[in-house]
């Protein structure tokens, strides 16, 4: 009798697709948690950063911390310049003292850091008409020379062989001084001791606007002694009105086309609110106004075409004689210059009486028309 004996096999895991399956899941489930955890990480990194932002966000909105050093927290020198406005150097301790010496000033006071001057600049911008129109730079001298055209290239025909005459340009030099304009304002000892006012934003605002209505007036009709000389006493050729007391309609379009194509083109006219109010009763032949008020916010009303720039500087149309519209390229024809650097001295004991603090200030600036060929101005004259 023969036996037969069958040789019984199973299939390794790695054979068995079940086996491959549950593998395959548990993978899937490890990967799944891996995964979670590191989500729930990166969550609670971003809550972190949500709560340092808003912690960051808290501390630049409390008054005095305008400014910074890039990282969040307010610099030493404007930390010591609002500490010196509050309560004078000796409130200051070692470190504060140290900043502001770096940023002393020769003639008493200290150097105000460059975001308090950043923000009396912005204000005097937003005031001063002659500066929403012409170029302004910045300097560190004492007077800003530049090069004038005196003398254009002359072209001439010549034959095939003969003899080209030398062509050359010749320049002379423009200097416009920079001069010292001073102001002092007081404040009250109540609110530079109150710790929710922003002290620097109040100084600040009431500085700009001192500044702008003395500037202001110097860039438009100054004369040029200790102060800027105005765009009103530059040499730039007059059109007659034709009359001494009424506007000419016409003679307003003979002096826009008076100017030369490359000015025309980007140029501005500038007057008082009163000349502003009889221009803009003024009428073509069709009866159709020469001021066509803005259609969109934001952009100027305008005068054939052309932005009005309102200058209360600029005297009435009434007089005779007098030049009360000016019309030209003022980027071109007139320059600004600030001088860097602006000091402030706290003097807490000239009006201690009436519970004041004196602050004085003290910046340098200088203007001057540039490029007269730019402008055409209107003269109140018969002929």
């Amino acid at each position: 009798m023969t036996k037969h004996f069958v040789l019984e096999t199973r299939a390794e895991p790695e054979d068995d697709p079940l086996a491959g399956a549950v593998q395959a899941v548990e993978e899937l489930r490890t990967g799944f948690t891996e995964f979670r955890t590191g989500a729930e990480q990166q969550l609670a990194g971003l809550a972190e950063i949500r709560t340092q932002l808003a912690d960051l966000e808290t501390r630049m909105n409390r008054p005095g911390n305008g400014g910074g050093n890039g990282t969040g927290e307010i610099s030493l020198e404007r930390r010591a310049f609002g500490n010196f406005l509050r309560s004078g150097r000796e409130a200051l301790d070692v470190e504060e003292v140290r900043a502001l010496i770096v940023g002393d000033d020769v003639k008493g006071g200290y150097l105000a850091p460059a975001e308090f001057q950043a923000e009396v600049i912005r204000g005097i911008v937003e005031i001063s008409p002659i500066r929403q129109a012409v170029r302004v730079g910045s300097t560190g001298a004492g007077s800003v020379v530049l090069p004038k055209l005196t003398g254009r290239p002359t072209a001439s025909w010549v034959g095939e062989d003969e003899q080209r005459d030398e062509t050359t340009m010749t320049f002379g030099q423009l200097e416009i001084p920079v001069h010292e304009l001073a102001c002092f304002i007081d404040v009250s000892t109540r609110l530079l001791e109150d710790s929710a006012i922003n002290v620097e934003s109040e100084i600040a605002s009431e500085l700009s606007q001192e500044f702008a209505l003395k500037e202001g007036a110097a860039f438009s009709n100054g004369d040029g002694s200790k102060k800027p000389l105005g765009i009103q006493r530059a040499n730039i050729k007059p059109v007659l009105n034709g009359h001494a007391a009424n506007v000419n309609a016409d003679k307003l379009i003979g002096l826009m086309y008076d100017l030369p194509q490359q000015y025309r083109n980007i140029g501005s006219w500038m007057m008082n609110g009163t000349t502003l109010g009889i221009i803009r009763t003024l009428k073509d032949a069709n009866g159709n106004y020469l001021w066509q008020p803005s259609i969109q916010a934001g952009q100027p009303s305008t005068l054939l075409g052309r932005p009005v720039i309102e200058d209360p500087e600029m005297p009435n149309i009434g007089t005779a004689g007098a030049e009360p519209i000016i019309y030209g390229d003022f980027n071109r024809g007139y320059r600004i210059y600030d001088r860097v650097g602006m000091s402030i001295m706290r003097d807490p004991f000239t009006q201690a009486t009436r519970g004041l603090v004196r602050f004085h200030a003290r910046r340098r600036v200088g203007g001057g028309p540039v490029l007269t060929e730019a402008l055409r101005k209107l003269k109140m004259a018969a002929a």
